[in-house]
């Protein structure tokens, strides 16, 4: 296969095994980084030697999760690890920038991948070198939510898990379910939310009734689901989980009355007989201790053997208690039902009879009463069968044969529990499917069995290992083989690899005219009695030229060998033809139709145009009606909508059969990767290109980065395009679609300058990119750089909206500040206005008031300076003697009194003693010793002296403060200090300026 791959001829064997030694030692050497290897593509050469020490080294570092190319290895831990499945990783992988899970191309029916299908890393994480999240199964969730978000025309999504029993399966379906359950429920309203919150508890609540009554403990695994189910979870238009539906595939309903050994029934027979009260058990018949024929190794205790969870799940998905109790009272019934057990009757036209014991005839009445059927009626229909035969349809009544009538017991619990299975199906889907209105996307889990391989292998292991071998085929069909056709089909060059196709095993198995299911078919279709080595005599016979038909000479059973993808199996052919059959006496039926129990009344409801297959086939040309005929039937289904959605593959794998942790056997693990083709899937993943984009859509996601071409813009960090460039619209003609591609594919060479300029070595490096006739293929590190382009792009354009916005903001607010200003402006006028106008009146006031004051006083000083005149003229006569000291004395005493007076009696100026001087030059007093003068101001004493009062004493003005409301308020702007109109209004400049010439004169 390598040889193939790198081109080898067959001659130089030789030298490509050394090389290819010396290269696989080189790595070997290291093998203390081989656990940080989160994808095996990354493992140099590319050999199931090299894979299996790489997922043996993180398994033992506790790393279960890698990825292969397209499809995520999950090996089972066999170990509960809390910390790997929290609601909190759960929301971090849901936070992610993005995940890192490879995605896989579109399907047959859509029409281009979705875009970051491979793994993304924004901008963000590119320039911080933010840390990436590990491979996950809640990355695979997370791309497959993201691409239902994203995509421009939503295409549904299916997850795909599958692996050997005991691989894990059920684990990821249950943890997948969890994680949707949590991200795709997270509306607005308080309402809203509370309905996604009934919506996540019911699908979750769904799980543990499924495994109850669906899965059982085999040889490989303690949980193995013995039924197949494909679940789909329900979005509406806002990526919403709305409900969901569960649709199931080939119960195993004979593990009801037949176990292999050291396997177990159904984990409810189990739950029921260790979880029930005492009441429960007196009311079901259960006592402590109690043996039942169908209930093999009890004293075992699994995980699984909780009936709490059991009945509260039930609880919440609309099953109340009495029918709850309904449903364990009919299951105690067949447990009871199995212990009948019958002997050989001596005569063949006597019925066989039950033993004669007590506890065969207790289980009799107690199954009975249990099922609410007549004991007689009962027994009659398992000893008695009923044969129609001739024109007239008589009615022959034939006794059973001991191994009939256990037979027809088994069958009377196989149908009782299948009915019941599908019962409680329908119900889950009644309260967790939403409206076909309400949803318009879905994504599906599809939880099938694994292959099996045992050392009695029947009916059920033939259809569990043809459904795997189809489900191979799909992921064959879908991912290597597609991959390489396409190719092909779009022009571009590429090593074809050989990869491990398993058509030849299903035209074995499925094929037509002749195969396997064909043959067991007719051999039912006959009305004769089946011969084991009849019919493996007619399956060698009719298909010896199959290359995967196998024979075992040295077998003493009749059996044939069947080559399966995962390796030969050898399938036994006693019973085969019987349980493809599937007989159902219609007596049987009719009986449970006459049974008194609620339930079974619903499960088997009388209705006579119901035509079932229990009628004999002479009855009905139409033909028979086989499980196998079943299964293909709703096989093809599954497939059909697998076909319809993107799918996403999830390969378990067991590192050891015995449930051990830290337990890694590499024979075991190594058939598992041979098996499931692994080695292929990460050649082509390594060497080919596993992002494919349609043109439409790469121009449509793309087309901002021609801005980044210096021939078509401004600048490489222009964000305008330039003038001239094709206008795209979504219905863009394919040929209209090429020059626009080339205008992308030449902005290449700028996006690599630019991870070279970020230190980016690897993003640097030139990645290969083709561009087919319909869609451009590209690798992980190509579609890298394309979004790291895209995010700078729009990084600038958003640079360019908010300087725009930036500036508009900033023109309008200085709008509104002049327009601000100008009424702040007008207001301030307004009030100064007002302002001047109040001070006009006041100042008119006080100037009346003042002038008032000022006639008055002039009144009062010209009485008294006209007594003083008139006495010193009187006495002028007499005192003729009089010294002219005296002489300018009186006339300044009259020339200036006013001024003298005022400064007197003010509170301003200069000191005490400097007043007096002042006063003193007033009134032009000569100089000498100021001892000889006696000066009284107002400040020595309450009052204003008079000039009169000098000789005669003193003589006081009472001053009191002007009642009037302006009275201290200066009428106009001045620089001098006014105190008020007690002082006369007197400004400082003039008192300077007198006291100045006063101090001159008596110089």
């Amino acid at each position: 296969m390598l040889q193939q791959v790198n081109g080898h001829n067959p001659g130089s064997d030789g030298q490509a095994r050394e090389y290819l030694r010396e290269d696989l030692q080189e790595f070997l050497g290291g093998e203390v980084l081989l656990y940080k290897l989160d994808d095996l593509t990354r493992v140099n050469p590319v050999t199931l030697e090299t894979v299996l020490r790489c997922l043996q080294a993180r398994y033992m570092a506790d790393t279960f999760y890698t990825n292969a190319g397209c499809t995520l290895v999950a090996l089972n831990p066999f170990k509960p690890v809390p910390q790997l499945y929290s609601p909190e990783l759960m929301r971090e992988y849901h936070a992610a920038p993005q995940p890192q899970q490879c995605g896989h191309s579109e399907s047959a029916s859509a029409t281009a991948c979705p875009i970051g299908a491979g793994r993304i890393l924004n901008h963000e994480e590119l320039t911080t070198g933010q840390k990436k999240l590990k491979p996950h199964v809640f990355t695979v969730g997370e791309q497959t939510y993201r691409n239902v978000k994203s995509l421009i025309e939503p295409v549904n999504q299916s997850i795909v898990v599958s692996g050997e029993s005991g691989a894990g399966k059920t684990w990821t379906s249950r943890c997948l379910m969890k994680f949707y359950a949590v991200v795709a429920t997270s509306p607005a309203s308080w309402e809203s939310h509370k309905i996604a919150e009934r919506i996540e508890q019911r699908i979750l609540n769904s799980n543990p009734v499924m495994e109850a009554f669906g899965n059982a403990c085999t040889l490989r695994n303690n949980n193995s689901s013995r039924f197949g189910k494909f679940i789909q979870l329900q979005l509406n238009r806002a990526q919403q989980m709305t409900g969901a539906a569960v649709q199931t595939y080939l119960l195993e309903k004979t593990r009801v009355a037949c176990q292999a050994s050291s396997e177990r029934n159904f984990h409810i027979f189990y739950q029921i007989c260790k979880g029930a009260s005492e009441d429960e058990r007196l009311q079901w018949h259960l006592p402590e201790g109690a043996a039942f024929s169908w209930l093999p190794n009890p004293e075992r205790s699994l995980e699984e053997d909780c009936f709490e969870v059991t009945r509260e799940a039930m609880l919440h998905l609309g099953i109340d208690t009495p029918t709850q109790n309904n449903i364990f009272k009919v299951l105690a019934g067949l447990l009871h039902l199995g212990n009948i057990q019958f002997a050989a009757s001596e005569d063949e036209a006597q019925p066989c009879q039950p033993m004669d014991d007590a506890k065969c005839e207790d289980s009799v009445r107690t199954a009975a009463s249990l099922l609410g059927l007549p004991e007689d009626v009962l027994l009659e229909m398992v000893q008695i069968r009923t044969i129609r035969a001739g024109r007239q349809q008589q009615v022959f009544r034939k006794p059973c044969a001991r191994a009939e009538c256990d037979t027809r017991r088994d069958c009377l619990a196989k149908l009782i529990y299948a009915r019941l299975f599908d019962w409680l199906v329908s119900v889950i889907n009644s309260s967790i499917c939403a409206d076909t209105d309400s949803w318009t996307t879905f994504i599906g889990l599809l939880d099938v069995y694994g292959f099996e391989s045992f050392p009695d292998n029947s009916l059920e292991q033939l259809c569990i290992n043809y459904a795997n071998e189809k489900l191979q085929q799909h992921f064959v069909a879908h991912y290597l083989r597609a991959q390489q056709e396409e190719y092909a089909v779009e022009g571009l060059e590429w090593s074809f690899i050989n990869y491990q196709d398993n058509q030849p095993c299903l035209d074995l198995i499925e094929g037509s005219p002749i195969s396997i299911c064909s043959l067991i078919n007719e051999e039912c279709r006959l009305n004769r009695p089946s011969s084991a080595a009849q019919l493996q005599t007619r399956i060698e016979t009719a298909l010896a030229g199959s290359p995967c038909l196998g024979h075992n000479k040295l077998s003493r059973e009749p059996s044939f060998i069947v080559v399966h993808y995962a390796g030969p199996v050898r399938y036994h052919t006693a019973g085969l033809v019987e349980k493809n059959k599937d007989p159902i006496p219609p007596e049987l039926t009719r009986l449970l139709q006459q049974s008194q129990d609620p339930l079974l009344m619903g499960l088997f409801p009388t209705n006579p145009k119901e035509k079932t297959q229990e009628e004999p086939p002479g009855q009905s040309r139409a033909p028979v009606l086989t499980v196998v005929s079943k299964f293909k039937a709703s096989l093809e289904q599954l497939l059909q909508v697998l076909h319809s959605t993107t799918p996403h593959y999830i390969r378990c794998i067991k590192p050891n059969s015995q449930g051990q942790a830290q337990t890694f056997l590499q024979e075991e693990v190594l058939s598992q990767l041979e098996a499931c083709g692994l080695v292929e899937t990460i050649h082509i993943s390594a060497a080919g290109f596993p992002i494919r984009v349609s043109h439409r859509n790469f121009v449509e996601r793309y087309k901002l980065l021609r801005r980044l071409h210096p021939c078509t813009s401004s600048g490489p960090d222009s964000p305008y395009p330039a003038k001239g460039l094709p206008e795209w619209c979504p219905h863009s003609e394919e040929a209209t679609l090429e020059p626009l591609i080339q205008d992308i594919l030449h902005t290449l060479p700028v996006l690599t300058q630019a991870a070279a300029i970020t230190g980016d070595s690897a993003e640097a490096m030139p990645a290969p990119m083709h561009c087919g006739r319909t869609k451009v293929f590209m690798t992980d590190s190509m579609l890298e750089l394309l979004e790291c382009g895209r995010a700078r792009v729009l990084e600038q354009c958003a640079r360019c909206i908010q300087g725009g916005w930036r500036r508009h903001r900033h023109r309008e607010q200085e709008r509104q500040w002049r327009a601000v200003m100008l009424i702040q402006a007008a207001i301030r006028s307004w009030l100064t206005r007002k302002h001047i106008q109040r001070l006009h009146a006041a100042a008119t006031v006080i100037k009346r008031a003042w002038q008032k004051w000022r006639i008055r006083m002039a009144c009062l000083a010209a009485k008294e300076l006209d007594g003083v005149e008139e006495k010193h003229f009187s006495q002028a006569p007499c005192s003729l003697s009089t010294s002219p000291l005296q002489t300018r004395l009186l006339e300044a005493i009259i020339r200036l009194w006013p001024l003298g007076l005022v400064l007197a009696n003010t509170a301003m100026g200069v000191g005490s003693f400097q007043r007096k001087l002042v006063v003193w030059a007033c009134l032009q007093l000569p100089r000498g010793s100021p001892s000889s003068y006696t000066v009284q101001t107002a400040q020595d004493q309450a009052g204003v002296t008079s000039i009169r009062a000098l000789p005669q004493g003193s003589i006081k003005f009472h001053c009191r403060k002007s009642p009037l409301r302006y009275a201290d308020i200066c009428p106009e702007p001045s620089p001098y200090s006014i105190t008020g109109f007690n002082q006369i209004l007197l400004e400082r400049h003039r008192l300077i300026h007198v006291t100045s010439s006063a101090f001159t004169g008596l110089g």
